[in-house]
Order: structure tokens, then C-alpha cells, then sequence
């Protein structure tokens, strides 16, 4: 009876242990299998991340040194030419770039797809999501190729113009600008707004260099200072536009700009027979264009009209020759640009009387504007230019009340301007 006994617990016992070990041993099979099962859809977004984070990097180095192939074409020589063939080989080597990047990104997904087998229906579902974003890659890599020109990026209307004066220290200033790497600006002179107007605005954003994002798009031409229906044009196209004026004593300007004439035309009058209508009563011929551009003020309140002293900066020709990284901080503040440009990147040329340029990371020697600037001004009749100061005072104390500033060209009467920047 007692054998019996134990024996019915036995049988009652074992079966229950051999049945949880069962039990036990399907579950860990099965959580096993699941795992090996989702190893893969697990793995897909890892993937799909690496490859979007790939191509981030690459988008970014690439745009990193187009601005600076960009800072590095903008130091060298004027002509836009040069600049333009050295855009063209970098254009191709961003092409090539980008497809390179494209066929990594397809050996990718081929890959993914061989790794597709245990759950298909996941794996067909990342392998799609993957396409659509592979898609999403490409479109944007065709959209720049599209849009980027030789010189990477989009033309835009210019967002600053230098609008005057003429012999004032423009060319000093526009090349000492496009140094900067956030500005872009035409090499020559446009004049839209004075005499191809009728030309229309896709014409006049043709003739601009393409910029990046967060660079400035500039020109200059100092005859839209004197011409009456500048500012109206101006205006229309871009009320919020930023003006720059370099002005110089009106006396040493008109002596700069009768040199230039002479230059060309040697045959001309004196610069005394033409500055007077009657040198004996002392009547001066301000209709005398290289005179009339020294009156400041009535040129000015025609600006006023249409934009408000805050839009415009007004820049000393003379202190631009003295202290020409001053005058840069200056400029570059008003634009809202970083203060790249500083005395580092100018020496003062004692021969040309006027500061060139250089890279201060470069021992190469400095670069100077052409020959056609700092000629030597012919000698005028002293009796002249205290007559011309006389006449300018006036006017000129008209436009330091207008601007707020003093020039103090005052101080300058008496001297004969043997030499100077012209």
C-alpha cells in the first residue's frame, strides 16, 4: 500500500517538471527566432541614418570650400575671366563629387536588399522607405545642378550699391570689399540705372556674380550720385537697399577728374579755362560737369527723397587713403559684416601715394589698383584753388549739416594738390 502511494506522487510530480521544461524551452526558441527575425528591421534605420549622415558631411565640406575657393578668387587679380575658368574647373570637381556620392548611396540600397530575407514585409517596407529618401537625395542634388552657375549659387539683385562720387576712391574701396568672402560683387561698372535702364531687371541681375547663402551681392557705379532719376529706379527695385557714398574735398575731386580727361584727351583746355565762365569777375562755371558733381548737397536731397540717412554710409575719400582700415570697419559694420578686412590686408604704396592691398597670410608682394590710378595732378594756379575753395564752402557746410558729419575740408585751403590718389 505504501509502494503504491509513493508511486502515484512520483507519477504526479514528473510530468509537471517535464511539462514547464517543454514550456520553457518553446519560449526561449521562439523569443530566439523572433530576434533573428527582426535583426534585420532593426538594422534598416541604422543604415538609412548613416547614409543621411554621409551625405550631410559631404554637402557641407563641399559648401565649405566653395567659400573658400570663393575668399581665394576674390584676393586675386580684377579680372572676372580668371575667375570665372577657376569657378568651372571647381564646378566639375562638385559634380563629380556629388556623383560619387550618388553611387555609394545606390551600392547601399543594393546591399540592403540582399540582406532582405526572414521578415520580408519589413524589409520591403525599409527598402522603400529608403527609395523615397534615396529619391528625395537625388532631387536635391539636381536642383544643384541646376541652379549653381560657374560660380556656385543664384545671381541676385544687389542688396548694396557704392553710388558715387566719381574720383572719389570708389575702385579703392569696391576692391578692398571683395576681399571680404561674404561679399560678391560685379567688377564693372553696370549703369542701369543712368543709361541701360530701359534694359530691364533680368538683364541687370545677369550681369551679377552668383553668391551663397549669407553673402552680399554689391556694384558700383558713382554716376548714379548726379543722375535725377537714380534714386526714383533705385528705389523701386529695393526700398530697403543699402547705399554707400565715398566723397573727397570737391576741390581735389575736380582736379582728380580733369587729370583723367587730359589722360585721354590731351588736347583740352586748361583746367583754369575751363573751371572759369569769367576768370577776370570770377565767375565759375559750375555747369562744368567735373565742378558740378563737387556740389554734394544738391545731390544729396535728391537721395533724401526716397531713402533715409539710415540706408546710407558715407565714406571719407581722404581718410580711406590714410587710415584705409578705419574707413573698412566702417563699411563693413554697415553692412552688417563680419570685420574681416583690417590693416593686415593693406601696405601703403609711397610711389603711388595710396594703400594697395595684400593677404596677410601670403609673403607675396601687395596688389596695387592699375596704372590709371594715382596720376600725378598738373600744377594749378593757387589763386584758382582758393577762388574754388571759396565756392564750394557753402555747399559744403550744407551737406556736414545733412549727413551729420564733417569732413573738414576747410582745412585744407591753401594747399596746391601737386599730387594725389586720382
Amino acid at each position: 500500500m505504501a509502494f503504491w502511494s509513493s508511486t502515484s506522487v512520483f507519477t504526479s510530480k514528473v510530468p509537471r517538471k517535464i511539462l514547464f521544461m517543454f514550456t520553457l524551452s518553446l519560449s526561449v526558441t521562439y523569443l530566439f527566432y523572433s530576434l533573428m527575425s527582426c535583426y534585420n528591421s532593426l538594422q534598416f534605420p541604422l543604415q538609412e541614418n548613416y547614409v543621411y549622415q554621409g551625405r550631410l558631411v559631404t554637402e557641407e565640406t563641399t559648401f565649405v570650400t566653395l567659400r573658400e575657393k570663393l575668399y581665394y578668387a576674390s584676393t586675386q587679380g580684377f579680372p572676372e575671366e580668371e575667375f570665372t575658368e577657376a569657378a568651372a574647373a571647381e564646378k566639375t570637381t562638385a559634380i563629380s563629387t556629388i556623383k560619387d556620392h550618388a553611387e555609394a548611396e545606390q551600392r547601399t540600397l543594393e546591399w540592403i536588399r540582399t540582406q532582405a530575407s526572414p521578415t520580408k514585409s519589413a524589409s520591403v517596407y525599409h527598402t522603400t522607405a529608403l527609395e523615397r529618401e534615396h529619391q528625395e537625395f537625388s532631387t536635391t542634388d539636381s536642383e544643384l545642378r541646376v541652379n549653381c552657375t560657374s560660380d556656385y549659387g543664384e545671381k541676385k539683385l544687389p542688396q548694396a550699391i557704392i553710388i558715387g562720387v566719381k574720383k572719389g576712391g570708389t575702385r579703392a574701396l569696391l576692391e578692398a570689399l571683395r576681399v571680404h568672402p561674404d561679399v560678391r560683387a560685379v567688377g564693372n561698372e553696370p549703369h542701369f540705372f543712368d543709361r541701360n535702364y530701359e534694359k530691364g531687371l533680368d538683364w541687370y541681375r545677369d550681369l551679377m556674380p552668383s553668391t551663397l547663402e549669407g553673402q552680399i551681392t554689391m556694384e558700383k557705379t558713382p554716376s548714379y550720385f548726379v543722375t535725377n532719376h537714380a534714386p526714383k529706379r533705385i528705389h523701386s527695385m529695393a526700398r530697403d537697399i543699402k547705399l554707400i557714398i565715398v566723397v573727397r574735398n570737391p576741390v581735389t575731386r575736380a582736379i582728380s577728374d580733369y587729370t583723367q580727361t587730359l589722360s585721354k584727351k590731351p588736347e583740352i583746355p586748361t583746367f583754369e579755362v575751363l573751371a572759369f565762365k569769367n576768370r577776370t569777375l570770377g565767375l565759375i562755371d559750375a555747369s562744368w560737369s567735373a565742378l558740378r558733381i563737387g556740389i554734394y548737397a544738391l545731390h544729396l536731397e535728391s537721395w533724401m527723397q526716397y531713402f533715409p540717412l539710415s540706408q546710407m554710409h558715407f565714406v571719407s575719400g581722404e581718410r580711406l587713403i590714410v587710415d584705409p582700415a578705419g574707413e573698412m570697419a566702417k563699411v563693413q559694420d554697415f553692412l552688417g559684416l563680419k570685420r574681416i578686412v583690417t590693416d593686415k590686408h593693406f601696405y601703403f604704396n609711397k610711389t603711388k601715394g595710396f594703400p594697395c592691398l595684400k593677404k596677410p597670410e601670403d609673403s607675396s608682394a601687395p596688389r596695387c589698383l592699375g596704372k590709371s590710378k594715382g596720376r600725378t595732378h598738373p600744377k594749378i594756379d593757387p589763386d584758382v584753388i582758393r577762388r574754388l575753395h571759396k565756392f564750394y564752402k557753402p555747399f559744403n557746410m550744407m551737406f556736414y549739416q545733412m549727413t551729420g558729419q564733417n569732413f573738414e575740408w576747410e582745412l585744407e585751403e591753401g594747399s596746391e594738390y601737386h599730387s594725389s590718389q586720382d
